[in-house]
């Protein structure tokens, strides 16, 4: 199964653009600002979540942010369709609809397995632990499309939390027991899947060669109880610290996913950016492997060829033809595709327009 169609109205810089005839690898070829990383944006939104910018809907609308904008896609030519859209009266609140019904944007990680990589991301070892944790739950929501209601669940829970531990007057303990107890059962939920994946990533990792993509060894750092009875009792136990803090210092919102070079036994962080973005790469592509299943599997990498050497290009296109995953790239010119250009579907896109090549 694939995505084999993606519709986008008022898009970006997209106004009309219509792909199809998609394979297994789909390359997007054009110059910096034409609208190459926009399409994977557009499909990013077909996930829970808010794609891979991070933006607010508003600022994706076409037209100035002066319109809606809209995202479709079909899956098995039309077998499933998904998408979702904004409209001029409300352009900060994105619709969802699947199959012609609207539904809760959770719902999207039900039909299709998405990761993607961005240039923006080659420092993220070097960065907030924030970052980390969302690419972390990223890969764990590709794979466990209910991590998206656990993490919407948890996350509204602690922001009441926050709310009540901060204001002037005590809170009611009653209150807190209630909202403590959705945090504690989504909470422990979030982090058993985050370590769960974690260990299997690394077993994958340590049966990979350590050239041509650096292997890091993974833990998934966190004090965080996997039984939702303990974590209730640790946040009742810190309330009184957490409210001096005005925030909750308990929970899987503090974890972080730490990362080694196993070669040298050295922090991700401190290793040059080749090293760290070649992890990147073996952590990705480690992941391809476990999300196998009846869901599409998509992997959308922009500008992923530019800079690596030809040795480690053919490896990233040997692993990623066995990972079974539909591949979106983009790139400014096709020479390091070349070696894939027979079995891929090229577009050439230039301004906001997309032409088959």
């Amino acid at each position: 199964m694939s995505l084999t169609r993606l519709t986008l109205r008022d898009f970006r810089n997209h106004t009309v653009t219509r792909l199809e005839g998609t394979q297994a690898f789909n390359v997007l070829v054009g110059e910096n600002g034409a609208g190459k990383t926009n399409v994977l944006e557009a499909i990013s939104l077909l996930a829970p979540g808010r794609g891979l910018r991070r933006a607010q809907p508003a600022e994706m609308a076409g037209r100035d942010g002066q319109g809606g904008f809209a995202v479709a896609g079909e899956i098995e030519d039309g077998a499933v369709q998904i998408g979702t859209s904004t409209d001029a009266q409300a352009p900060n609140r994105r619709t969802v609809r699947i199959n012609g019904a609207e539904g809760p944007a959770a719902r999207l990680g039900e039909w299709l397995s998405i990761t993607w990589l961005t240039p923006a991301m080659d420092r993220i070892f070097a960065e907030s632990a924030g970052s980390r944790r969302r690419f972390l739950d990223r890969l764990v929501l590709a794979r466990e499309p209910g991590h998206a209601k656990n993490a919407t669940r948890y996350e509204t829970a602690l922001r009441e939390r926050n709310r009540l531990l901060s204001e002037p007057a005590e809170p009611d303990p009653l209150w807190l027991d209630g909202i403590e107890a959705q945090m504690a059962e989504a909470g422990a939920a979030m982090a058993a899947a985050r370590a769960a994946l974690v260990a299997d990533l690394g077993a994958v990792l340590e049966t990979v060669p350590e050239q041509p993509f650096a292997r890091p060894a993974l833990t998934y750092a966190s004090e965080v109880p996997l039984e939702p009875d303990a974590l209730r009792s640790a946040l009742r136990d810190g309330r009184r610290r957490d409210r001096a803090a005005g925030r909750s210092l308990t929970g899987p919102h503090r974890d972080d996913l730490a990362v080694t070079l196993a070669a040298k036994n050295a922090p991700a962080a401190d290793c040059s950016t080749g090293e760290q973005k070649a992890m990147l790469i073996a952590i990705v592509l480690a992941h391809a492997g476990l999300t196998a299943g009846e869901r599409p599997r998509l992997l959308l990498l922009d500008e992923i060829a530019a800079h690596l050497d030809p040795v480690r290009r053919g490896a990233l296109f040997e692993r990623l033809a066995q990972s079974g995953a539909q591949v979106w790239m983009t790139g400014t010119e096709m020479a390091p595709f070349a070696d894939i250009a027979g079995q891929s579907a090229v577009w050439s896109v230039r301004d906001g327009a997309v032409v088959r090549v």
